[in-house]
């Protein structure tokens, strides 16, 4: 598969599982996850899915377990809906860089509020 097939299946794979996770499972412990990147590999036979998971830890541990164990039914969801030679093998990855800078932004966010206006 060439780079911009690449990159193609990819944004499809992340669309279609953000949809599926976000709007179509009845797992309660999938709402707090969010597909953050998909990279399908050249062969299109795996995909490395990075996700961001709200909750503490304990929750967020839970969340993963949850992806992990629908897996299998997210891949053939993503047969049903992407016309792909090959469907990729689905691999989660707790992206906790985005954790730190959704944390680092709400903590800013916090700062100006309880400090007010400028100028005060």
């Amino acid at each position: 598969m060439d780079e911009r097939r690449t990159l193609r299946v990819s944004e499809a794979v992340r669309e279609e599982l953000s949809e599926i996770i976000g709007f179509e499972t009845a797992d309660p412990r999938l709402l707090a996850v969010e597909v953050t990147e998909v990279h399908v590999s050249p062969d299109g036979r795996h995909a490395n899915i990075r996700v961001v998971i709200r909750g503490n830890e304990k929750e967020q541990k839970q969340s993963l377990a949850a992806l992990e164990h629908a897996r299998h039914y997210l891949r053939h969801e993503l047969a049903t809906r992407l016309s792909l030679r090959h469907v990729p093998e689905l691999h989660f990855d707790h992206d906790r860089n985005q954790d730190v800078e959704s944390r680092i932004n709400f903590l800013l966010k916090r700062a100006r509020r309880s400090r007010g206006p400028i100028g005060n």
